[in-house]
């Protein structure tokens, strides 16, 4: 696995759950994938797998065939059967019939391995491509709460926010799921890339400077609401 290109257009960031059970491809891969701009989940089994797919909400899979637990294919097909998120393989296997079987199990595209950061990013953004012909718009308003992600700009009443990279990333992921409670694990795990027990302040520190730029407090919340011992929700001020 090659380094990861010195300059990729990223439309928004992409939550990838990346399913590799060798931990230097996965480490390699992992560099790869958040040198593109997005957050990555590496997981090394396909029980972890269809744990994290169950439970948190991924924009993208990258899934290897040889893993220790289970065939990647019947992975695949299992996860087929909770959600519908477009899944990358990567295999060693190249013959067409492995191919098309893959392809007929419900994979989106393939790699073989070995393969360079260049291919993985070109095949990645052509799946998001085709994926989001149909998928939610670029644009989501909250209430008087608007965010761009093309232009990757936040306004509340018209007036843009001076948000950082981060805490854009924070409203974005929240205001794509807006009225849902988005479990802090996920957060952490998609935003964060650190485990799901992780007791970490930084999503706290961020949450306050959001609601500070926001105009609200969290005892008094406008949009973003905390769901005590759950997580939190974006929802339109009333």
């Amino acid at each position: 696995m090659d380094g990861a290109p010195d300059r990729v257009t990223v439309r928004a960031m992409v939550s990838v759950l990346l399913v590799e059970d060798d931990p230097v491809v996965r480490s390699a891969v992992s560099r790869a994938l958040t040198g593109l701009g997005h957050a990555v989940l590496p997981v090394g089994t396909a029980l972890e797998a269809l744990r994290e797919i169950t439970g948190g909400a991924f924009d993208l899979v990258v899934l290897d065939l040889g893993l220790p637990d289970m065939d990647g294919a019947d992975a695949l097909r299992m996860m087929r059967g909770v959600c519908d998120v477009p899944v990358i393989v990567a295999t060693a296997r190249d013959d067409e019939s492995e191919i098309v079987r893959l392809l007929n199990a419900g994979a989106d595209d393939y790699l073989v391995k070995p393969f360079s950061s260049e291919h993985l990013a070109a095949r990645l953004s052509a799946v998001l491509r085709r994926a989001r012909k149909d998928a939610a718009p670029a644009t989501f308003r909250v209430g008087r709460l608007t965010v761009d992600l093309d232009r990757r700009e936040a306004r509340l009443d018209g007036r843009e926010l001076n948000l950082t990279r981060k805490e854009f990333d924070l409203l974005a992921y929240l205001a794509a799921r807006e009225g849902k409670v988005v479990p802090r694990a996920e957060l952490l795990a998609n935003l964060w890339n650190l485990p799901g027990r992780h007791d970490d302040q930084t999503l706290d520190v961020h949450l306050s400077w959001l609601r500070r730029k926001l105009g609200e407090r969290a005892a008094q919340p406008r949009y973003l609401h905390t769901v005590r011992g759950v997580g939190f929700k974006l929802t339109a001020a009333e």
